[in-house]
């Protein structure tokens, strides 16, 4: 009875998985048939088999074991109040598929909320991706405040700020943050935030009861470097400090330590929101982001965390 349950066990997982790379990272039979090493008849079976058993209602609705399990790890390994591992494409190591549907779903379950909360919101592709995947939803209790400047040294507005993208599709107080994403100086980052509608936007954020944020990595091809918020000089000094990652421009070491004066002095993001009070959720994959990730979870920059197989095994090894 036990190997019979197993059995049945496994070969839902291999229709969640299979059904995952079809409705979602949009693979043909054919392709699921080579990533999964069986035949195309066996591929469109277990297809099929993941929406007869209800496991595909648009979003996987299945946690696949081996996910469940890494995620486990992961929480303990890094003490976090959430985790959740999503399946990796084999094909793709860059897509953001899975990753963002993941952040949508939690997002819009934290807005689904009956009681009022403040949600603040940082940057980043993984995390526009998400913000892109939201079901218009009615919720005016509550508030969504961005934590970081949305204007690009350009005087544009920055592209992966996602706060806009909120306000069009749910229905909640929204609070930009009218900021240069790096000032220009200390002086004129403290002379910004002492403004009246700017010191109570970094208040609201300061009392965030939940927050979702990417997380930058650090090298050569770096966002805030290839996007124009770092100069070269700028770069290779935060290197030499030893920055691997950073998050809402805050920049930090390989022990997830803020790095002392050069560009942080400069921010003008608003701090990481409380991790004893809130939780403060990363969605983040991808191989050159490990190290930063890593960084940033075992210092609790961030006490959750939303990533795929392939980057959780990269956190664990």
């Amino acid at each position: 009875m036990a190997a019979r349950n197993d059995n049945t066990a496994t070969r839902l997982d291999d229709a969640a998985r299979a059904g995952w790379l079809y409705y979602v990272a949009g693979n043909t039979q054919e392709e699921i048939a080579a990533k999964m090493g069986i035949s195309r008849q066996s591929a469109q079976r277990l297809v099929s088999l993941s929406v007869t058993e209800g496991l595909i209602k648009v979003r996987l609705d299945h946690p696949i074991g081996h996910c469940l399990d890494l995620a486990e790890r992961l929480r303990t390994r890094f003490a976090l109040d959430h985790c959740e591992v999503v399946p990796s494409d084999p094909g793709s190591s860059s897509t953001t598929i899975g990753v963002a549907e993941a952040g949508a779903a939690e997002i819009e379950r934290c807005l689904r909320a009956a009681d009022p909360i403040i949600m603040a919101i940082g940057t980043g592709r993984t995390l526009k991706a998400a913000i892109e995947q939201l079901q218009p939803m009615d919720c005016p209790h509550h508030k969504v405040v961005s934590l970081t400047g949305n204007i690009a040294p350009d005087g544009s507005a920055a592209f992966y700020n996602v706060i806009f993208n909120v306000a069009d599709t749910v229905k909640a107080r929204s609070f930009p943050m009218p900021l240069p994403v790096i000032a220009s100086s200390a002086q004129e980052r403290e002379m910004l935030h002492t403004q009246p509608m700017i010191a109570s936007t970094l208040d609201l954020a300061a009392h965030a009861n939940i927050t979702f944020v990417g997380i930058g990595h650090l090298g050569a091809d770096a966002p805030l470097l290839l996007d124009g918020f770092l100069s070269e000089a700028e770069h290779k000094a935060l290197l030499k400090a030893g920055a691997v990652g950073e998050i809402c421009g805050w920049v930090f070491d390989a022990e997830g330590r803020l790095i002392d004066g050069l560009t942080n002095e400069r921010v003008a993001s608003a701090p990481i929101p409380s991790r004893e009070n809130g939780l403060v959720i990363a969605l983040a994959m991808g191989d050159k982001k490990a190290s930063a990730i890593r960084a940033a979870l075992t210092r609790r920059l961030a006490n959750g965390l939303i990533t795929d197989e392939r980057t959780a095994e990269l956190l664990l090894a």
